[in-house]
């Protein structure tokens, strides 16, 4: 039986065609950069911890023989440049939904022919990229990202873990040659040497606790960070998404920097909540909502008893002594 074929004539089906596989298998020589990271660079906290964990695919399924990933595009329209800004990952229906959804469907069909299957988005501590790479699905290019043939790096990436076995496909190599655009328009050099990705302004905007020198680099953006992907030539001509639960909510198009500053807990559970962001919580969108609305426009307009969350109001007095304001 030819599983690989009726696995991907099944995605194919349900409208993923990015589609890779590679052996399940213990990723030992990404050890020692693991260790390194550990050893050398400052903790980020969303990152596991346990080396093992993040190299051994069987903590997640004992006797795994395949490894699918899946890459699942979401650039919908090309954006106009705003000033302000979310990132482009964050406007449709958060993706942890919507992939959790096919990647579920997917495994049923494992199922069906006799296998058993597991599936993860962000909920594994497994290197995803590199996985991504293992099976073909693009390479990885300077910015650290998986880059698609067809989509560039505007995917998410999800996996499986299954029993049955099936032909791995072949790592593509890089396409970055010379190129280094992503490192150079770094706003803060987070590419460059060893990569610190802890000094990345995505990863800044996400961060529970940020100190006062990073306010002034947020520079429009309210979560994430585009700038390595924009300048990408192999963003330059992509195909857009198929999945239309990815397509931007027009209140994510059109920020309304006074309305987030402004939400209570209601109107963030209706609209912000369902996004790529939301999991964050309100009161982080709120507080680079409010550094955005500062270090732009140097002056506000905003009562210091409007904002409510204690936490939000310390990010106020902060930017207020920093800006001198």
């Amino acid at each position: 039986m030819n599983y690989k074929e009726d696995i991907l004539s099944y995605c194919n089906k349900i409208g993923l065609n990015t589609v890779g596989f590679t052996k399940c298998r213990i990723f030992t020589e990404l050890k020692d950069s693991f260790k390194y990271r550990k050893e050398n660079l400052l903790e980020n906290e969303f990152e596991e911890k346990n080396i093992e964990n993040r190299v051994n695919p069987y903590v997640y399924m004992d006797g795994g023989k395949t490894i699918v990933s899946i890459a699942f595009p979401y650039l919908f329209e090309k954006q106009d440049e705003e000033n302000v800004s979310f990132s482009l990952y964050t406007r449709g229906k958060d993706y942890h939904i919507v992939a959790r959804y096919y990647l579920q469907k997917v495994c049923n069909f494992i199922k069906g022919l006799g296998g058993k299957a597991v599936y993860f988005v962000d909920s594994n501590s497994l290197p995803e990229r590199y996985i991504a790479f293992q099976c073909g699905i693009g390479f990885i290019g300077k910015n650290n990202m998986i880059i698609t043939e067809k989509y560039g790096s505007y995917v998410f990436l999800g996996e499986i873990i299954t029993d049955i076995k099936v032909e791995a496909d072949i790592p593509l190599d890089s396409k970055c040659g010379s190129c280094s655009l992503c490192q150079t328009s770094c706003p803060t050099g987070a590419l460059l040497g060893d990569k610190n990705s802890n000094i990345c302004m995505s990863y800044i905007t996400q961060k529970k606790h940020i100190d006062n020198k990073w306010f002034l680099q947020f520079q429009g953006r309210l979560f994430g960070c585009d700038t390595c992907q924009k300048v990408c030539p192999y963003n330059s001509k992509v195909a857009f998404s198929n999945i239309q639960d990815f397509k931007p909510f027009d209140f994510m198009n059109r920020v309304d920097l006074n309305e987030i500053v402004d939400m209570d807990k209601k109107e963030f559970t209706e609209k912000y909540k369902n996004t790529s962001c939301g999991w964050r919580g309100k009161n982080i969108i709120q507080r680079n909502a409010l550094i955005n609305m500062l270090t732009l426009n140097k002056s506000i307009n905003l009562e210091y008893k409007n904002i409510r969350s204690t936490y939000v109001r310390d990010y106020y007095d902060r930017l207020l002594q920093v800006l001198k304001l």
